[in-house]
């Protein structure tokens, strides 16, 4: 019988490819990840009203920063990973940026799921979220998707976000908040306050240590009910022109 491998003893994963090929730290680490990853949207947004950020979602540093510095957003707006368990895709955008979640929490230690929402075939994808607390994930939520883009889900009238609840009602899940790792409110949001200002960790909030809030409109029943907007950068940060908008 051959001796253990250092892998099989330590229960961690080898190292694959040359060694000349593993990325060099040095220049990575000389700055904080939030700004790391706010350089990456900048080179993707470019100007541009909207993006779903696959350039920066589907890269390799990208996908890791995103994980990790939305985990860090929504622990400065009061949900650490133990207060939730499940991130769920609103979009096929988001998925990657669940995807991303899940492995920053497991390098941390933690459990946590990941799915996705189908509104075409109304099912959750992924395991079950029966009596799970869930945040509900998008890559870029505001009116600008609705504008650029067909999908269904999107922002009118500056919060206010269809849905088809049933979804998660069927499974007994309790959402908590909305998330997005670009976003913003109209100013037809509740008191005009947008989106707020981001912080040093790259977190949005209200001058007074609030949350913005999405109105969350039922497309089954039209019920109402109110979730924490939660963004890891806001869309005003990156000035797209506005004359690109029309």
């Amino acid at each position: 019988m051959s001796k253990a491998t250092d892998t099989e003893r330590t229960g961690s994963f080898r190292p694959t490819g040359a060694p000349d090929l593993a990325l060099d730290q040095s220049a990575r680490s000389m700055m904080e990840p939030v700004d790391q990853l706010r350089e990456l949207l900048s080179r993707e947004i470019d100007g541009r009203p909207f993006t779903e950020l696959s350039g920066v979602t589907f890269d390799h540093q990208g996908a890791e920063l995103a994980g990790h510095v939305l985990l860090d957003t929504l622990e400065d707006a009061g949900y650490s990973v133990d207060d939730y368990d499940a991130v769920g895709a609103l979009t096929a955008a988001a998925v990657p940026l669940a995807d991303a979640m899940l492995h920053a929490a497991a390098s941390r230690g933690q459990a946590l799921n990941a799915f996705v929402m189908d509104f075409v075939y109304p099912s959750i994808k992924g395991p079950s979220i029966e009596g799970k607390r869930v945040i509900l994930l998008d890559a870029w939520l505001s009116q600008k998707s609705y504008v650029q883009t067909s999908s269904l889900v999107t922002l009118r009238k500056g919060n206010e976000l269809s849905l088809d609840c049933s979804i998660i009602r069927r499974q007994g899940a309790e959402p908590l908040a909305i998330a997005s790792l670009v976003g913003g409110l109209g100013p037809e949001a509740a008191g005009g306050a947008g989106t707020g200002t981001a912080n040093s960790t790259g977190g949005l909030g209200e001058p007074d240590g609030g949350l913005p809030t999405i109105q969350v409109v039922d497309t089954v029943d039209d019920s109402r009910a109110s979730l924490p907007f939660i963004c890891a950068f806001s869309e005003d940060q990156f000035n797209p022109g506005k004359d690109q908008e029309q």
